[in-house]
């Protein structure tokens, strides 16, 4: 029975409450909510939409790396906007992130995020590598 795995990444934020970055369990990890907060203080970083939006994907990628992986690898995500208006400038910027085949989305409107934040992102991604070690630290 393969073994559940909690990764943090360094270069990601540090998450705020009772929670992991990402869980590994087989082959399959699955990353929390992405915000667009500093990694050294986070805090919500100041900036209009497409600001908000690279520092999410930046924080996503930071915690794909952290699990071994490349933004590739990643399956679905899950993007949340507080105004589905601005969908357009988030598919803009994600274009960078994800240049290859593109993921699987489902695309929600929410009435707010944690810090006054307008965007979060989560993901699945597959690892091929079975052995990734855990237990904190990646």
């Amino acid at each position: 029975m393969p073994e559940k795995i909690s990764i943090h990444a360094e270069l990601a934020p540090a998450p705020f409450g009772h929670f992991a970055q990402a869980v590994k369990f087989g082959h399959t990890v699955h990353i929390s909510g992405q915000l667009p907060l500093d990694p050294k203080t986070g805090r919500p970083i100041e900036g209009d939409m497409k600001a908000q939006c690279k520092r999410a994907l930046d924080n996503l990628a930071a915690v794909v790396q952290g699990a071994g992986a490349e933004m590739s690898h990643i399956l679905s995500t899950r993007l949340y906007l507080v105004d589905l208006r601005e969908f357009p400038i988030f598919d803009a910027v994600s274009k960078d992130y994800f240049f290859f085949l593109p993921p699987a989305r489902t695309t929600v409107q929410v009435s707010g995020l944690p810090g006054g934040c307008r965007v979060c992102i989560d993901a699945i991604l597959e690892i091929k590598e079975p052995d990734i070690k855990g237990s904190g630290m990646l």
